[in-house]
Order: C-alpha cells, then sequence, then structure tokens
C-alpha cells in the first residue's frame, strides 16, 4: 500500500540518519506518555472513590424515604401503598432523632435509629456488617457503630443511659434517661455512619420521643437505585400532595457534585501536563524544520504544494501523539492494576502512607476506569500534539525555495 507522501517523509523526519531513535522525539513521546497515563490514573481513582461512596451510601440508607409532617400513623396500610409500586422491592418503618448517650463520664450526641429488627434486613446492609455481638434489639437492646464504640469506650454487653430531646424540652414534667445494653456493634466502611448512628427497636424510639404515630418516615428499596426518581414519582402519585417523597440522590446531592467538580477540575489541571508535552513536540518539529530547510526548499523547488509540507509537520506531531497516547494508556491501566502494590511498597520501603486508614478507612486504594474517561483523555490529547505541529508546519510552508537553498 503506497503511503501519502506527506506521511513517507513525516516517518523519514521522525528516524535521524545516524542511529534507530531520536533521542528529543523520544523525550516528546515520554512527555504524552506521563501526562497521559497521570491523567488516566487520577480520573480513575476519582471514580473509583464517586463509586465506593455511592455503595457506601446504599448500604446505610435507602433508596427512597416517604414522610409526612404528622407522621406516619397507619404503617401496615402505608406500606402496602408503596410496595404496590412495581419497582419496590421492600420497605420498612424508621423513627430517627438526635439524641445525647452517656458512658462512664463519657458523653456524645449521635442519631438514634428506631427500626423493625425484621424489616430492617431488607433495606440496610446493617444486619449483615456486625464486626461484633449480634443484631439483636429486643429487650432494650442497641448497636452501634464501630467508631461510635471505641469513642465511647464501649464493648457488647455494656449499658448506655440514652436522653432524648423531649427530656430537655419538657417543663411539667422530669424524664429519666432510658439504659439501653449494647448488643452488637457495627461497621458500614463510612465514617459518618460508624459514628454517628446507633440502631434500637421501634417500640423503644417511639418511647424515648415521645411519639404516638407508629414511625415517622418509611425507608423503601427499588429494583435499580439509579432509576429511584420514577418509583418516587410513583409513590408520590399514589399517596398523594401531602407526602413528602425524597431519593438518596436528592439527599446526597452537594456530596456527589462536589465529587463531579472535584474530577473535572483534576481534569483540567492535569491536561497541562500534555500541553506541556505538546510544547516538547513545537519544540522538535522547530528542530526538524531548521534541520532540514534545505530539503524542503527543494521540495518547494520540484512543486510540491504548501499543503504537503504542512501534512508533513502535522503527520509528526499525530504519529507522536497517537505513540504517546497508546503507551500512556497502556502504562495507566498497568499502574492502575498494580496501584495496591505499589502503595504497600511505597509504605514499607519509605514509610510513607499515601492513604492512611485513619483518614480514609481503606485498605486499598479504590479505582474504576471508565471507556468514556479513556476516551474524552486520548481524543483530548492527540488533538493537542496534533495542534502542536501548526507553528513549525505555518514556519516550512512560508519558506522561500531560493532562499532556503541560498542560505543552505
Amino acid at each position: 500500500m503506497m503511503l501519502p507522501f506527506s506521511l513517507f517523509l513525516a516517518l523519514k523526519y521522525l528516524k535521524p540518519k545516524r542511529s534507530y531513535f531520536s533521542v528529543i522525539t523520544i523525550i516528546s513521546v515520554l512527555g504524552v506518555l506521563l501526562g497521559v497515563a497521570v491523567l488516566i490514573i487520577v480520573l480513575s481513582v476519582m471514580s473509583g472513590f464517586d463509586e465506593m461512596w455511592r455503595e457506601k451510601i446504599l448500604g446505610f440508607n435507602a433508596h427512597v424515604t416517604v414522610a409526612r409532617r404528622e407522621g406516619i400513623d397507619d404503617v401496615a396500610a402505608t406500606m402496602r401503598a408503596v410496595c404496590a409500586v412495581p419497582e419496590v422491592v421492600a420497605a420498612a418503618p424508621t423513627i430517627e432523632g438526635p439524641v445525647v448517650i452517656q458512658h462512664q463520664g463519657r458523653i456524645y450526641t449521635p442519631v438514634l435509629r428506631g427500626v423493625d429488627p425484621q424489616l430492617e434486613r431488607g433495606v440496610s446492609a446493617i444486619p449483615t456488617s456486625m464486626v461484633r455481638g449480634v443484631f439483636d434489639l429486643s429487650d432494650n437492646g442497641v448497636v452501634i457503630g464501630k467508631d461510635l464504640a471505641e469513642r465511647m469506650g464501649v464493648r457488647p454487653g455494656d449499658t448506655l443511659l440514652v436522653n432524648a430531646p423531649r427530656s430537655f424540652m419538657s417543663k411539667d414534667e422530669i424524664h429519666l434517661p432510658e439504659e439501653l445494653v449494647v448488643r452488637g456493634i457495627f461497621e458500614v466502611g463510612m465514617w459518618e455512619y460508624d459514628m454517628g448512628f446507633l440502631l434500637t427497636s421501634l417500640a423503644m424510639a417511639q418511647e424515648l420521643n415521645g411519639l404516638e404515630t407508629e414511625a415517622l418516615t418509611l425507608r423503601v428499596m427499588v429494583r435499580d437505585p439509579y432509576r429511584a426518581y420514577q418509583a418516587a414519582t410513583e409513590i408520590r402519585r399514589k399517596l398523594g400532595p401531602d407526602w413528602w417523597v425524597e431519593t438518596w440522590i436528592d439527599q446526597n446531592r452537594q456530596l456527589f457534585s462536589a465529587l463531579r467538580v472535584e474530577k473535572n477540575m483534576m481534569f483540567f489541571l492535569l491536561i497541562f501536563i500534555a500541553v506541556v508535552a505538546a510544547f516538547g513536540i513545537t519544540n522538535t518539529l522547530i528542530t526538524v524544520t531548521i534541520q532540514k530547510t534545505r530539503e524542503i526548499g527543494l521540495l518547494k523547488a520540484m512543486g510540491c504544494s504548501n499543503r504537503t509540507i504542512t501534512g508533513v509537520f502535522f503527520w509528526q506531531g499525530w504519529l507522536q501523539g497517537m505513540v504517546g497516547t497508546g503507551a500512556g494508556i497502556l502504562t495507566g491501566l498497568y499502574i492502575l492494576h498494580e496501584r495496591n502494590h505499589l502503595m504497600h511498597w511505597l509504605s514499607d520501603t519509605f514509610h510513607l502512607e499515601l492513604f492512611p486508614k485513619e483518614l480514609y478507612r481503606l485498605t486499598e486504594i479504590p479505582a474504576k476506569t471508565s471507556g468514556s474517561d479513556v476516551a474524552i483523555v486520548a481524543f483530548s490529547v492527540i488533538i493537542i500534539c496534533t495542534l502542536a505541529g501548526l507553528i513549525p508546519a505555518h514556519r516550512a510552508a512560508r519558506l522561500d525555495p531560493v532562499q532556503a537553498l541560498r542560505n543552505e
């Protein structure tokens, strides 16, 4: 197959006469490789964190929360209406509110969630996330998050004194704190939940908060959490305008917006690595135009058009961008595959903690490589590298053959 003349010349110019590879070309390609690899690694890790937070949130919270200002008086009838929606797979009543807990002089103010122990298994991962003790809420039983238990110095079998807000708000009555027995400790892997929640029975939560309604909210699970809006719309239509229906996406919109903004900002900041590499390509091609001034003059004297001369340098920028991008993608994917081994090696060799477990609650670096992210990075870098040939191409096309030959 015959190559276009401009492409043939571009390949010829990339290879110097006295060696197999051009050092300046290799340096330019390495710059592109580094930029692409860093972009793919960072975007994949950011996507991994995003997916991990979603899994943690969905493991603790329901996909859809149903509530009414006055509370839910008839939980059974409400559950029947909600479960009639085809997308709904499970529902459970909940009473949730802040409390003050005391143990051996330590005081903390977490959120107490009253649940139905049987129904809770269908809407939460807590019953299967016990690290000590058992999920038992009978007879004043309570389960507590691992971080909160460590902060309070609590173990299974210990007793907590629990005060609800009504104990402080009532002027006519004095409400003594309830004694709840810790039956188990759970860990869902997200500090906000492991530090800020404890669970007890629905009846105990009613008594602590002085409620007459059976529940305050109904937590609902649907088949596809990413289609929770459709289920929420149908639930709202069935229950009427007096009901408040919110999805897990609405409740965590600020977190996911922050993650999305951080990911976009990292892309725009790190793309400048590719821009710097493109300047290296421009420098390489300018050097080539200076070295090949006589040849370019001969080509133009023989009738080569400006378009052909311009194409030579565009092809060079494109080829260097393609090789650097391909190698960068492979390098980035390899580093992502070995990321945890690399993290442990750095930790053991240099005593450098990249992801402290106390801060991130992670033993491994999360990562999720998206095909769309890789495609966007590859397309952007190739375009930048191709455009890097614009200045040398314009310079070469403007060469006067007479002047070029005379100067040589």
